[in-house]
């Protein structure tokens, strides 16, 4: 396998990044099968994008196809896990642990890809200690516990009307980047990143389209 260079400071369009783990999903998938090469052709047809568009998108991982033959799979793989982060260890805490956070701390599919999950925070007192084997600690100790642990991602699943709460606690404490669960846009310092994953956004999204269709 050849292994090109990749440049992890690239910063990339929003939509390229969000295409980018579809690409690699299924190339795992012909890599499990033996497949060498693949071309943007072939995937274009597998996952539905346009192969001019997967080819401008590969183009920003510092990869290239052979003419006729496309890209080699195995190198394929590697730019794009590599790029994306999903080889090395990000610490995370979940801070709320209610039905969504705890089936969070129970997807052991994230650390595939880099996340793990180290502790979860709650203010109520839960019958058990743990989850998954990940410990849960009462959020009077987040402050102390999250420099112990040294986590800096902060997953955000508590109830709306303490999100902003929540993460003012986080940011105050040390935690740099937010995967926020809540509908609520919060305000944070320049310097910390949120991801926000609105599961009723993309209800409403869905069902808005479902009945433009019927």
């Amino acid at each position: 396998m050849t292994i090109p260079a990749t440049n992890m400071n690239i910063k990339l369009p929003e939509p390229t990044l969000h295409r980018l783990p579809w690409y690699l999903a299924y190339v795992k998938l012909v890599q499990a099968q033996g497949i060498e090469y693949i071309s943007s052709t072939q995937i274009s047809k597998a996952i539905n994008v346009d192969a001019s568009q997967i080819a401008k998108d590969l183009s920003f991982v510092n990869i290239s196809g052979k003419t006729r033959v496309g890209y080699e799979v195995d190198s394929l793989v590697y730019v794009l896990e590599q790029f994306l982060g999903f080889t090395s260890q990000h610490r995370a805490i979940v801070y709320g642990v209610g039905r969504l956070g705890a089936a969070l701390m129970h997807d052991s599919g994230l650390a595939q890809y880099g996340l793990e999950i180290v502790a979860g925070f709650d203010i109520r007192q839960l019958p058990q200690n743990n989850i998954n084997g990940i410990p849960v600690y009462n959020i009077t100790e987040f402050a102390q516990k999250r420099a112990e642990l040294n986590a800096h991602i902060g997953i955000l699943t508590v109830p709306v009307e303490k999100a902003q709460e929540a993460t003012d606690n986080m940011v105050e404490n040390g935690i740099r980047a937010i995967w926020n669960f809540t509908p609520y846009r919060l305000r944070v310092p320049e310097n910390i990143v949120i991801q926000n994953t609105s599961i009723y956004a993309h209800l409403a999204v869905m069902f808005n389209r479902l009945g433009n269709v019927e």
